[in-house]
């Protein structure tokens, strides 16, 4: 059996955002889409316990079969989970292709507003997960899939997961990556210009080896360069515009301080419109 598309879903509008990102994805790629609801006590533990758990699933089963009338060719599930939303999506994550969950807009900030169970699953997951905003909050897509590329790191996983995306969609892929120029400090303003000339150079060398064996691979996939000069998580946002799906890295592996999206990533999902997919590598 295919790995599904699994939605977080609690019944919020967010949730139904996501549910509805996920059909559209869902019916792309010709995969399973599996909704879950996470319940964090059991039934007889709080006193009106049993009506709420009651309501929450007669308002999954809704869910359910609202989607069921809306794919023809998708296979739609619904899983009601106790215990923490957080864990079960993680679990889930094991086994789905995808994770798809809803995020808050800030009404001050452009971007996500995410909460605890959000971030463990950001930062735990073992598969892509795509933060998606009520329809209503998400301006105008420009037609493009685009990459946030690191190339200080082996992410194969995240390159590939975009470029699918852009060829499942027929839209290109704009690939940004920012290399920081050297401080000035005491050198001369020729020896810095020579030093940031020379880092454009290697920034174009490493990209055209990360990119070009997925060019191949998926040749009608329009893809656009966008090597940019400044601070990789400043530069990626006031870069990415609002394309139809943003996609970036998370390391899989712990350091020191225990799991973390790292600064890009972070950035991104604070601070962007449109569907995101933050995919572990590493």
């Amino acid at each position: 059996m295919t790995a599904p598309i699994t939605v977080g879903y609690d019944g919020s509008p967010e949730s139904t955002a996501a549910a509805q990102w996920a059909v559209r994805e869902a019916e792309l790629r010709g995969l399973r889409l599996e909704l879950l609801l996470a319940w964090p006590w059991m039934a007889e533990e709080m006193l009106g316990q049993p009506d709420a758990v009651a309501e929450s699933r007669s308002r999954l089963g809704r869910q359910e079969a609202e989607l069921r009338a809306q794919l023809s060719t998708v296979d739609v599930t619904a899983v009601q989970w106790t215990g923490s939303a957080g864990q079960a999506l993680v679990e889930a994550g094991e086994h789905a292709a995808m994770l798809a969950l809803g995020s808050r807009g800030l009404s001050t900030l452009r971007g996500f507003l995410v909460g605890p169970v959000g971030r463990h699953v950001l930062e735990r997951a073992a598969c892509p997960i795509v933060l998606v905003r009520p329809t209503r909050d998400t301006p105008r897509s420009t037609g493009e899939v685009v990459l946030g590329l690191d190339l200080d790191h082996h992410c194969g996983g995240v390159i590939a997961f975009a470029f699918e995306s852009a060829a499942l969609r027929s839209v290109p892929l704009r690939v940004v990556h920012a290399w920081r120029p050297p401080g000035g400090g005491d050198l001369a303003p020729a020896v810095v210009a020579e030093l940031e000339e020379e880092m454009a150079a290697d920034a174009m060398e490493r990209f055209t080896a990360a990119v070009e064996p997925w060019r191949e691979k998926y040749p009608d996939v329009t893809v656009v360069a966008s090597l940019l000069r400044g601070s990789p998580a400043a530069t990626l946002i006031d870069a990415v515009g609002r394309p139809d799906l943003l996609v970036v890295g998370r390391r899989s592996g712990a350091g020191s301080g225990g799991p973390h999206l790292g600064p890009v990533t972070e950035a991104a999902v604070h601070h962007v419109h449109s569907p995101l997919a933050v995919v572990p590598y590493g």
